[in-house]
């Protein structure tokens, strides 16, 4: 007789399309990992909705799909046919994700259809806080993180989905995508049409470092409140952990590894068993 499989369908599509946090995942209690691998299918859904679709309407359309069976969820209405709207149905049902939250991220993405791309760095950091912060709020609000710790998870957050925007210029601009703020890139006198041609050129590059610089400001001012994180929360803020190395890694100059490394692994394995942040 054939093995069971070690993972269920969720967590393997976890692992496929989100290692970062699938690895992060696995030190949240075994009660809550399932609903935590339904909120990273999610978000996979989400983010993917403009990689998939040919133009920005299709994008937002797929988005809205997404709105639905998140209301419908709510509402009590039976589970789209899916295989990440099932259960992600029956998370809401059993009140483990918050479909506040869960519509909060969706409306987060339309950011990534707009036509003129993301205008000024005020509106790119609300698109990185309502994405990436968002799902950092989800996972920790389903991890039981106290209320008062959920803004810095949402800023942690924040700072991972800004370090994973930096890192992917060149793989997005592959895609005819740019997520850089256009007055950053004015203000370095470029625009998101040059780094489309070069995302690898210098000035991009020092485009990219500076941005990670803010990041790394704002990140520090993030540590503190997240020491009352208990324990069996922690998985929610691990991100951050990866956050701080790329941004370090970024804001130097340097890239960021396709595939990760041992170190960032061991970093991030280390923090989740010892409930360590810092």
């Amino acid at each position: 007789m054939a093995d069971a499989p070690l993972l269920s369908p969720l967590a393997a599509l976890a692992r496929t399309h989100d290692p970062d946090r699938f690895l992060c995942a696995l030190f949240a209690p075994a009660e809550r990992r399932e609903a935590l691998f339904t909120l990273i299918a999610f978000n996979h859904e989400l983010a993917r909705a403009r990689e998939a679709a040919r133009t920005p309407l299709l994008a937002l359309m797929r988005l809205q799909w997404w709105r639905e069976a998140v209301e419908q969820a709510a509402a009590g209405k039976p589970p789209r046919r899916h295989e990440v709207a099932a259960p992600l149905h029956a998370a809401i049902a059993a009140g483990a994700l918050d479909p506040a939250d869960l519509l909060a991220m969706a409306d987060a993405r339309e950011a990534e259809a707009e036509e003129g791309g993301i205008p000024t760095a005020a509106a790119f950091r609300a698109y990185l806080r309502g994405s990436a912060g968002g799902f950092a709020v989800a996972a920790g609000r389903l991890l039981g993180a106290p209320p008062a710790t959920l803004p810095a998870l949402q800023q942690a957050g924040a700072a991972y989905g800004l370090a994973g925007v930096l890192r992917s210029v060149p793989a997005l601009a592959a895609q005819g995508r740019c997520l850089l703020p256009e007055d950053a890139l004015t203000a370095a006198g470029l625009t998101a049409e040059a780094v489309l041609a070069a995302p690898d050129s210098v000035a991009v590059r020092q485009v990219i470092a500076e941005l990670a610089q803010a990041g790394q400001a704002r990140l520090r001012e993030t540590i503190a409140p997240l020491h009352g994180l208990p324990r069996g929360a922690i998985s929610a803020a691990l991100p951050l952990i990866l956050a701080r190395r790329d941004l370090a890694r970024l804001a130097a100059g340097r890239t960021v590894p396709a595939i990760r490394g041992f170190g960032d692994r061991l970093a991030v394995s280390l923090a989740g068993l010892l409930g360590r942040l810092w």
